[in-house]
């Protein structure tokens, strides 16, 4: 992997597909995150709010046409034909509102317009409408980028030593049990994490859960925004209620609920690949810093779906580096930052199933390196 930052993957062979790719560095950088920010065009950090909404509209009025299509020409349709609409338009709407996802996500990083009351606003409306709880996964989600890549302080996929692996751990390192915990991660690993804290880093003093407002992940600045927050998921909950009093249960389900659970699902997906890859280091406080931190993730290829997606897929490098930047300069952004980044960069083309399993297979816990590296580094390794 040089400077054009992909992963060079060498041919399977018998041995672990971890030892067969090559480690990124873990020494602090040759470079300062001002280099870095220097090197991007200065438009790049520019928000424009025509231009943000223009991206949430167009998203709004495909998945309003999809929805029209289903509710007028469905039920016109053959019995056996209905088998095969409802899936291309579960997967198509599951697609679009991951992408109106993607935009309130960035209203909680700023990245929306220069107004923080607007884009607050505009996240708390689409945030709530897909069930997240816009403030609190807000917060959360900061801590995240603050903290990336600390074994003791990362919020959300933060690996477990090999001292830590359940006894029952072994069992589930074959095909059935890794297809077994990817099918609940991707299902039920969404709202796991927002009402349970499953997967989440241990908080101690109380109930970590975001739709509880003296949970210990916020401070008391923040607690009144929870509320703000199970507020919104309230509403759209209500509506959804009154959706299924007057149309059916079934008739939510297929036109809402189905398509939730893809959004749930790609969400986890994407979250999952950017932050696991057996080439990436992970480090306890005595190496931490973060810069390192940010630089320990990975950019991905999903096809025609990194458009869908507003490029959250394959610019995720550049995000962690400056999250306030508007997606629609993401990919300008990387492209100035990757000759100074180097081997820093880390890109993986690897199909998105092949390397989901692959990720699942070989990174079951971190360990330090065997061979003599500082201690405080540590890397993913599957042998239990």
């Amino acid at each position: 992997m040089g400077a054009g930052g992909r992963m060079q993957v060498s041919p399977p062979s018998k041995k672990s597909e971890t030892d067969n790719i090559k480690r990124v560095p873990c020494e602090t950088p040759p470079f300062t995150v001002g280099e870095l920010k220097k090197a991007i065009p200065p438009h790049c950090f520019k928000r424009s709010i025509p231009r943000s909404f223009s991206y949430l509209i167009w998203d709004i009025i495909i998945a309003s046409c999809f929805y029209y299509v289903a509710t007028t020409y469905f039920p016109l349709l053959p019995h056996p034909l209905s088998y095969f609409a409802w899936p291309l338009y579960w997967a198509c709407q599951g697609c679009v509102l991951t992408g109106v996802w993607v935009i309130a996500h960035e209203c909680g990083h700023h990245a929306f317009s220069d107004y923080q009351w607007l884009d607050d606003t505009v996240g708390l409306i689409f945030h709530s409408f897909l069930l997240v709880p816009y403030f609190s996964w807000k917060y959360s989600h900061r801590r995240h980028h603050s903290n990336t890549g600390s074994l003791e302080r990362d919020e959300v996929f933060v690996p477990k030593k090999k001292s830590d692996i359940k006894w029952y751990g072994k069992y589930l390192n074959n095909p059935l049990g890794r297809t077994v915990m990817l099918t609940v991660q991707f299902t039920l690993g969404w709202p796991l994490y927002l009402a349970f804290n499953v997967s989440g880093r241990p908080y101690d003093g109380g109930f970590a859960c975001h739709f509880h407002p003296n949970a210990p992940i916020y401070n008391d600045r923040e607690r009144l925004q929870i509320y703000i927050s199970d507020a919104g998921i309230l509403a759209v909950c209500y509506g959804l209620y009154r959706y299924a009093a007057v149309q059916g249960v079934a008739s939510m389900v297929c036109f809402y609920g189905v398509p939730l659970l893809i959004v749930n699902g790609f969400l986890v997906l994407i979250t999952y690949l950017q932050h696991t890859h057996p080439s990436l280091p992970h480090y306890d406080s005595s190496e931490w810093d973060w810069l390192r931190g940010a630089l320990a993730t990975v950019d991905r290829d999903y096809g025609i779906l990194n458009k869908v997606f507003h490029n959250i897929t394959d610019t995720h490098v550049a995000h962690h580096l400056f999250s306030t930047t508007p997606h629609y300069h993401a990919m300008e952004a990387t492209k100035a930052i990757k000759p100074i980044l180097g081997e820093y960069y880390q890109f993986d083309g690897t199909p998105v199933v092949k390397a989901m399993w692959r990720e699942a297979k070989e990174c079951i816990y971190v360990e330090p390196d065997r061979q003599g590296e500082k201690k405080g580094v540590f890397w993913y390794n599957n042998k239990l």
